[in-house]
C-alpha cells in the first residue's frame, strides 16, 4: 500500500516576510485613500441672491405700500416717516420705509469714471406697514400721508392697495444686473487656489476664500463701504459673522459672501 503524502504545515516561520510587508503597505494605502475621500472638501453651493431676498421678505410683518413724493426728497421722506411713527407711537404698525438705490458708473470730465449711488425709482418711497387693524388704520394712513413732501399713495389715495409679494420683491430686491455685477466682482476678488482656507462645519470640510480675523470691505447693505473683521465663517449658508466698527464699538453683523470684498 502506497503511503499518502500529506501537505506540509504552514507555520509562521514559513511565511515570506516580504509578502507580509507588501500586504500591510497595501492595506495602509487603502485606508489613506478612504480617508482622503472622506476629507475631500465639499463644494460650496451657490446662493441665489434673489431667492435669498425672497426668503427674507417672506418673514417680515406687514405689507408694502407705495408713496409718491417730490423728486429728490425720497430719502428725507423715508427718514421722516420712521421718525413720525416713533413720535406718534405707531412703531407696531409702521415697520420700515425704503428707498431702493442703485450703483452706476458716471463718466466725469477728462474721461474719469466714478461709482455713484442714486435713487433707483425717483419720486417713490416704499413703506412696510399694517393697515389691517380698523382701530388704528386711519391714524396710520393719515400719519404717513401727512408726512412733508408726500403727495399721496399710489393707486387709490383713500384706500391704499398693497403690493403683491412678487411686486415687492421685484421693486425692492436686487436686479439681475446687480446680481451679475456682484458675482463678477466676487470672482475677481477671489484668491488663487493656494489662498483658500479649509473650514469644518457639520462634519464637512469646505474650502472658502476667507479667513477668520481677515479684514474686508462691506460692498452691499446698510454698512456699505465700511471695513469689517471676519469673526465666523459659515460655508453651508455662505454667511459671514463680522465685526464692524461703529462709533468706537465693534458691532456684530451677518453678511453673505457676496456682500464683502477683500482689502
Amino acid at each position: 500500500m502506497s503511503e499518502e503524502i500529506l501537505p506540509e504545515e504552514t507555520t509562521a516561520d514559513s511565511v515570506d516576510p516580504t509578502s507580509q510587508d507588501a500586504v500591510l503597505e497595501e492595506s495602509a494605502e487603502v485606508v489613506e485613500d478612504s480617508q482622503a475621500v472622506e476629507e475631500a472638501p465639499a463644494p460650496v453651493a451657490e446662493v441665489d441672491p434673489i431667492e435669498e431676498f425672497r426668503k427674507q421678505m417672506s418673514s417680515l410683518p406687514g405689507e408694502w405700500y407705495v408713496l409718491h413724493t417730490y423728486s429728490g426728497y425720497e430719502r428725507r421722506v423715508a427718514a421722516d416717516i420712521m421718525a413720525r411713527a416713533e413720535n406718534f407711537e405707531l412703531e407696531d404698525y409702521v415697520f420700515d420705509a425704503v428707498v431702493p438705490m442703485e450703483t452706476v458708473i458716471e463718466v466725469k470730465s477728462a474721461g474719469k469714471k466714478k461709482e455713484v449711488s442714486r435713487v433707483r425709482i425717483p419720486g417713490y418711497v416704499f413703506v412696510r406697514m399694517d393697515l389691517d387693524d380698523p382701530e388704528t388704520s386711519d391714524r396710520v394712513w393719515r400719519t404717513i400721508k401727512d408726512t412733508p413732501a408726500v403727495t399721496g399713495f399710489v393707486g387709490d389715495r383713500y384706500n391704499p392697495v398693497p403690493l403683491t409679494f412678487d411686486e415687492a420683491v421685484s421693486q425692492l430686491g436686487p436686479t439681475p444686473e446687480e446680481v451679475a455685477a456682484k458675482q463678477a466682482a466676487a470672482a475677481n476678488a477671489a484668491p488663487e487656489e493656494g489662498g483658500r482656507t479649509q473650514v469644518v462645519e457639520g462634519g464637512q470640510v469646505y474650502e472658502v476664500a476667507f479667513e477668520v480675523g481677515e479684514s474686508v470691505i462691506v460692498t452691499d447693505g446698510p454698512f456699505e463701504s465700511l471695513p469689517a473683521t471676519i469673526s465666523e465663517i459659515h460655508p453651508e449658508t455662505q454667511k459671514l459673522q463680522v465685526l464692524i466698527s461703529l462709533f468706537g464699538r465693534d458691532t456684530p453683523a451677518e453678511l453673505s459672501f457676496t456682500q464683502v470684498a477683500k482689502i
